[in-house]
């Protein structure tokens, strides 16, 4: 009897020793933390240059009334009525033309080019560009819109045209907008 208990209690004992809880694993390489942390600031630096540059741009048109989007980028509606017509909403198929200018006008593609486009609001993946200013055109109306280069082509371009990390200006005109099928 001795020796069952003698023995259940090496084995709780070794139970309780074999629970400790593990110790959390750290990090081998901090360079990898270094690089992240940099890469956030200089992100942040260039979204501001891009802001600081769109600021200019607001000020040398002022007959343009510019709002400023949650999702960092500038929009003015340069033709078209607001009223009567709603606004796209998610699912709705949106039909696009726009062309691609340089933040200094210089057209990098134009519409012909670039012909037009057709989508679902929120339910393709498409330049994120478009995809935000199908959300504040109504049907019938042109905008003027000042993309940051994140909402673009980001840190690749397009290998052809449009530069690392460039911010945009595109010239929008929503064609027509479908029925909403739900």
């Amino acid at each position: 009897m001795k020796k069952v208990l003698f023995i259940t209690l090496l084995l709780f004992m070794g139970l309780q020793m074999g629970c400790d809880a593990p110790e959390p694993r750290r990090p081998i390489n901090k360079k990898k933390q270094y690089f992240l942390s940099q890469s956030a600031q200089r992100n942040k630096s260039r979204m501001a240059n891009e802001q600081a540059l769109f600021q200019n741009i607001r000020n040398d048109e002022p007959q343009r009334e510019y709002q400023n989007s949650s999702k960092g980028f500038w929009y003015a509606i340069i033709e078209g009525e607001a009223v009567q017509k709603p606004l796209p909403i998610k699912g709705q198929e949106v039909v696009m033309r726009y062309r691609i200018e340089d933040l200094s006008g210089n057209v990098l593609y134009d519409e012909e080019q670039l012909g037009e486009v057709r989508f679902l609001v929120d339910q393709e993946d498409y330049l994120p560009a478009l995809r935000e200013a199908a959300k504040v055109l109504r049907e019938g109306q042109k905008g003027i819109f000042l993309f940051p280069s994140y909402l673009c082509f980001g840190y690749q371009g397009d290998f052809e045209k449009i530069g690392s990390n460039q911010p945009l200006r595109f010239v929008i005109k929503l064609v027509s907008l479908s029925k909403f099928n739900s």
